[in-house]
């Protein structure tokens, strides 16, 4: 426990700031009192309370005598080959949190010595710390989760985050042995290389200053393991996969780490694979977890690029579902509010143009799962792109009718949806489209008018549900203010979607015809509109149904309409002349 002395000492710090303003001085006394807290007087959780306000004086002293931070200042430093007696500090500080634990300091100190831009942490950090990264590996550090699931885009640093997570575990817990399980041997040798780098590279990295005590023991490449301190029945990193015959040879008393189960897209798309992986884990992988040595149960992060509903992590979320041992990270290419990307690193990142690029290469539903972390069962779709029918030109002569369907917006991710057909014989065009989830409703109403007065459109039905009888009004009135009369309604629609959009979807991939993809861009209201259409599956959870329910709405509308009785004269045989 600290002793009131240190305490008083902390409080006349405190004063002395308050007084006379923050220098140099004051810092390294802070930083001084953070030692004797942890060092001499054993009390941790104090002496971190004491390096959280030390690094916070620092920062600030930073910014006010230089204008910018601890970072700007180190990467200044490097640049023109100088020292500062503030960065100095500031790292001693990160060196007592990085020995007790903290991640942050951890990942900040171990690359300490690294020129700025070859370093992965800090230039990286801002991104990582916002999507809740650093906050669920600390989670797990302080036994807030027993399971961690992570789904990022390709390259954006999941494996190399582990790695030195993995680097700081088998130092915080030397008596403890991991395992590292990935579907393919190189990942599992790229992993085992890295690490090791990690843990004995002094030119690069840091490990020996912050664990001065352990060093490696032994090493076995063609296992790929090795261990540091004393002997262990198992080495403290050993690497396997799939595949491999563990029983026996391989254990994990502190963390399972699995990586990427599925090896592509072929795999994803076999169920049988996916049900055999499913076991590889649950019997070969998960059976090498034993109680660490304090008697606490083997924790578990699993890093997957979500390819299907089936898949590994989508199985343990779907079995733990509201529990809250188990964490969920799993963020996509661009933030869905802002359009901006979520990683634009400071070196290395990725602009949302390179992600806007990466999609024009792509198939949708590849991108949508490499990129979005949105598993798709592909053996469920109900508008595969197989089956939808395309046009690149319009048939001659002048439509039947120009009719349009809207599926307002309800709350939260829901879209506005109103598409745009043109009748020709039983066939129907979709030839314009508005389709987006801005809360805006205002721009709502502007979009879908322009919609209907340039398609010149004669008549369009509203789903009534979810304020769209007002929808509809408002809608009305922008296009009579435009010059134009369309003919618009509104009626109510049936609870059960699901239903509605199986029993439809036949009707809909054999009458409606959609553009060809050369036509239109991924992120124009159109490509957005079929991107949804294209992903709806019946076997999926939480899906955006909005798009195949205006056209479900739109098929029950013309085929109730052609249902209408015809009623013709005939003889009646019974009748006498």
């Amino acid at each position: 426990m600290v002793s009131e002395n240190l305490k008083q000492t902390i409080r006349e710090y405190e004063n002395y700031i308050q007084k006379n303003g923050l220098d140099e001085a004051v810092i390294e006394a802070y930083a001084e009192a953070c030692s004797v807290a942890i060092t001499n007087e054993r009390d941790v959780k104090y002496g971190l309370f004491l390096t959280s306000r030390a690094k916070e004086i620092a920062e600030c002293y930073c910014m006010q005598k230089t204008g910018g931070t601890i970072w700007d200042l180190e990467k200044y430093a490097f640049k023109n080959k100088q020292s500062f007696e503030l960065i100095d500090v500031f790292y001693k500080i990160l060196l007592m949190e990085a020995q007790n634990k903290v991640v942050d300091s951890y990942f900040r100190y171990i690359e300490k010595k690294r020129e700025p831009q070859e370093r992965f942490y800090m230039p990286r950090r801002k991104q990582l710390t916002k999507i809740g990264l650093v906050d669920a590996l600390q989670g797990m550090i302080e036994d807030k989760y027993d399971i961690l699931c992570i789904s990022l885009p390709p390259g954006t640093g999941k494996t190399s985050a582990e790695k030195f997570f993995a680097t700081a575990v088998i130092g915080w817990y030397p008596r403890d042995f991991n395992l590292f399980y990935s579907h393919s041997s190189d990942i599992t040798r790229m992993f085992y290389d890295g690490t090791l780098d990690i843990v004995t590279n002094t030119d690069e990295y840091t490990w020996s200053e912050i664990f001065p005590k352990y060093f490696v023991t032994r090493t076995d490449a063609k296992m790929e393991q090795f261990n540091i301190g004393k002997y262990k029945p198992f080495p403290s990193l050993q690497c396997t996969s799939v595949g491999s015959k563990n029983a026996g040879k391989v254990r994990a008393s502190k963390f399972l780490l699995v990586d990427d189960m599925i090896g592509g897209i072929e795999e994803a798309l076999n169920p049988l694979i996916l049900e055999k992986l499913w076991n590889k884990y649950a019997v070969d992988a998960r059976q090498r977890k034993i109680q660490d040595t304090n008697g606490n149960n083997c924790k578990e992060i699993h890093i997957a690029t979500r390819w299907s509903v089936q898949d590994v992590i989508g199985r343990i979320q779907n079995m733990y579902a509201g529990n809250p041992r188990v964490k969920v990270i799993s963020v996509p290419d661009v933030d869905p509010e802002t359009g901006e990307s979520n990683f634009d690193y400071e070196f290395s990142g990725f602009t949302k143009e390179f992600f806007e690029d990466q999609q024009l290469l792509m198939d949708d539903i590849s991108y949508q799962c490499l990129y979005k972390q949105q598993p798709i069962e592909r053996e469920g779709l109900v508008f595969p792109e197989d089956k939808i029918r395309r046009y690149l030109n319009l048939p001659h002569g002048e439509p039947e009718i120009i009719t349009a369907q809207c599926d307002t917006k309800g709350k939260g991710t829901d879209f506005f949806v109103l598409p745009v057909l043109q009748k020709y014989g039983e066939d129907y065009y979709c030839v314009d489209a508005v389709c987006d989830n801005t809360a805006d409703y205002e721009m709502q109403y502007e979009n879908a008018a322009n919609a209907l007065v340039n398609n010149k459109v004669m008549e369009c039905e509203f789903e009534r549900n979810a304020g769209g009888d007002r929808v509809a009004m408002e809608v009305n009135k922008r296009v009579e203010e435009k010059g134009w009369i369309c003919n618009i309604t509104d009626v109510p629609t049936e609870t059960n979607k699901e239903a509605r959009i199986f029993q439809c979807s036949s009707w809909i991939l054999q009458h409606i015809v959609f553009k060809d993809e050369s036509m239109y861009t991924p992120k124009e209201p159109y490509g957005i509109m079929m991107s949804l259409l294209k992903r709806y599956s019946v076997s999926g959870k939480k899906q955006l149904d909005d798009v195949p329910d205006v056209f479900s709405n739109f098929a029950i509308r013309i085929t109730s309409a052609n249902r209408v009785a015809k009623v013709e004269a005939a003889a009646n045989p019974f009748r006498r002349c």
